[in-house]
């Protein structure tokens, strides 16, 4: 019955994975596990500040483009700007740590998959177990002290943003199928926080305020939503999420690809991917319950492969991103290719890899989730609706 359940799971949340064969990107990933053995297990007990509600087990982190106002003698309100971040937001707060946990659990429970190596499967389960299950160290399962801004609020919904790398750990703890180290203990544990987040994320009022975000925040929270359903086996959630990207999809994308409210960003570019790795996720779990988010495309040919047409080109080095974009793009960059091969897999459209031929990409890690696949298929035809 467990093998059958996290077989399940593996299914539901795992966009591609198959048996690498032993190369560079599995090289890279075994570095990456065997530091992973030695970190330290996290929690937020860690953090030096104290939450408003003087309870270390609550999340907190404050707003990342927040900095104090210099007309004012104590900075207070806190004002924006956007794109700079603030190294203060990052000291002694929560996010830069659960970013940290959910990515070695991540590394670790993806080695384990690959390599039967059982240590990393036991540390991947000490780390969850001491985030999220150990009654001296775990998280509550809310968000009502994420990204804050000193002098106006203690927590806001745009926080839940923070949360979009806990959609790793549902299928991490796929990938630790088979571990003596992953008892039925711990799954069900694992369930019952997500189940209690989620709930967290439906009725609170932070998540209802991210629901109504009309930017990546909102397509994020619908991925998160649809990733959290599956894991608990709440389908119709997850369907209900997925259906709803529809609407993001011809409200975000304009016919011939650009993101109003992305492009209008300092980081534009950062953000058309952000969206579009969102969407891409959404579409990715729709598939799961029957809801085809690649295929659609409204009556003026809003989709999401015109989103991703429309930055393609960029992957060239000799492309000059037209937008304000304040960080600099690095060549070749991973997450616009990992965005390639996916639809190559969804739109089985061999272009899409041929465009990753000349970039030295053979060790990312998206080679062994989205591995390349046959390209002798037919290209999936766009559904036109709304």
């Amino acid at each position: 019955m467990r093998k059958k359940m996290l077989t399940a799971t593996v299914l539901s949340l795992s966009v591609g994975l198959v048996c690498a064969a032993d190369g560079p990107a599995l090289g890279r990933l075994r570095v990456d596990a065997d530091k992973a053995l030695k970190a330290k297990p996290l929690s937020v007990m860690d953090k030096t500040r104290t939450p408003p509600s003087g309870d270390k087990h609550d999340y907190l982190s404050l707003a990342p483009y927040s900095w104090p106002d210099p007309a004012k003698s104590d900075g207070l309100p806190w004002i924006n700007r956007d794109g700079q971040v603030n190294p203060e937001s990052r000291d002694g707060t929560d996010s830069e740590a659960l970013g940290r946990l959910c990515s070695d659990a991540e590394t670790l429970a993806l080695a384990y998959h690959l390599t039967k190596y059982e240590p990393y499967a036991a540390k991947a389960a000490t780390l969850l177990s001491v985030w999220f299950l150990d009654p001296a160290t775990r998280m509550k399962p809310n968000l009502d002290y994420a990204q804050g801004v000193p002098g106006r609020n203690t927590g806001r919904g745009t926080g839940i943003i923070d949360t979009v790398s806990l959609i790793k750990v549902p299928r991490a703890i796929g990938w630790l199928d088979g571990s003596q180290a992953w008892t039925p203990e711990l799954q069900s544990g694992m369930k019952d926080w997500f189940r209690a987040y989620l709930d967290w994320m439906l009725k609170s009022k932070n998540g209802r305020d991210e629901a109504r975000a009309a930017n990546n925040h909102g397509s994020w929270y619908l991925a998160q939503t649809a990733a959290y359903g599956l894991f608990v086996g709440d389908k119709e959630l997850a369907r209900k999420s997925a259906e709803l990207g529809r609407e993001r999809i011809a409200t975000q994308i304009e016919p011939d690809g650009r993101q109003p409210l992305e492009l209008k960003r300092t980081k534009s570019y950062s953000y058309t991917l952000y969206n579009l790795d969102a969407l891409f996720t959404l579409a990715e779990f729709g598939s799961a319950v029957g809801v085809d988010l690649f295929g659609f495309r409204t009556q003026d040919g809003r989709s999401l492969r015109a989103g991703l047409d429309y930055v393609a080109p960029y992957l060239r080095p000799d492309m000059k991103w037209p937008g304000q974009q304040i960080k600099e793009i690095k060549f070749p960059d991973v997450g616009l290719a990992s965005l390639l091969r996916r639809a190559a897999i969804a739109y089985r459209e061999p272009k899409y890899d041929e465009m990753l031929q000349n970039a030295d990409l053979a060790a990312s890690r998206f080679q062994l989730l989205w591995p390349p696949q046959p390209s002798a298929r037919p290209v999936l035809q766009e559904k036109r609706g709304l």
